[in-house]
């Protein structure tokens, strides 16, 4: 089976104002943040959703709210949003809700890299990730396995829905380290991964759930 996803980054939160490390802490939306979420509204307002996600945080629920508000409103039926753990962004332990580049640099700094920037280039994403577990004194900071075994739950999630169809559209309100890491894994040559996507950007992906998720996904337009 084919699935149609359409991934939106939540709007601004006043942590993503502060430069704050933002994963599973809570953070409400901006008025620009609120913004974003019209917008993306607006730009998916013609898509006919078989069936909607996002992580139990408020950031992501007030955005997909908005998104199926603005899409009932222009005739197509409403799904149920469907809100689950494992829809959420990485977890930085000890450090969510913190500056983030002194949270990165205690994570690099241990291995000569003093930037998010310095560890993904020389070491790799899944690196930051296991930095940060490392540096974490709790040491609760999802590590890269742990990461990617959650996120592989969310995408199970959908496949296991009884009412999706081939070919049908599925709305996704994620993250934007998540979906860079997306990006990372499963984006070809050329697609520009220097920074996140923007709040309340669109990025599409084909879901193909008969296949194991290393070879599932295939990105076809990327923060849009």
């Amino acid at each position: 089976m084919m699935l149609h996803l359409h991934l939106v980054r939540h709007g601004q939160t006043y942590f993503n104002r502060y430069n704050r490390l933002q994963g599973w802490s809570n953070s409400p939306l901006t008025e620009s943040g609120i913004a974003d979420a019209v917008k993306a509204g607006e730009h998916l307002k013609k898509i006919r959703f078989a069936a909607a996600y996002c992580s139990d945080t408020t950031r992501a629920q007030q955005t997909a709210q908005t998104i199926l508000d603005i899409n009932e409103s222009a005739g197509n039926p409403r799904p149920e949003l469907i809100a689950d753990m494992h829809f959420r962004e990485q977890f930085y332990g000890y450090y969510e809700g913190l500056d983030m580049a002194m949270a990165w640099y205690a994570a690099g700094a241990p291995h000569g890299a003093k930037t998010y920037n310095e560890i993904v280039e020389k070491f790799g994403l899944s690196a930051s990730r296991d930095f940060l577990k490392e540096a974490d004194p709790f040491h609760d900071a999802e590590s890269d396995e742990e990461y990617w075994t959650r996120v592989e739950g969310a995408f199970a999630l959908i496949a296991a829905n009884p009412i999706l169809k081939d070919g049908d559209d599925v709305l996704q309100i994620s993250h934007g380290n998540t979906l860079l890491s997306l990006g990372h894994r499963f984006g070809g040559p050329g697609l520009d991964l220097s920074v996140r996507p923007a709040n309340g950007s669109v990025t599409r992906i084909d879901f193909d759930t008969d296949k194991p998720f290393a070879q599932a996904l295939t990105i076809v337009s990327y923060g849009q």
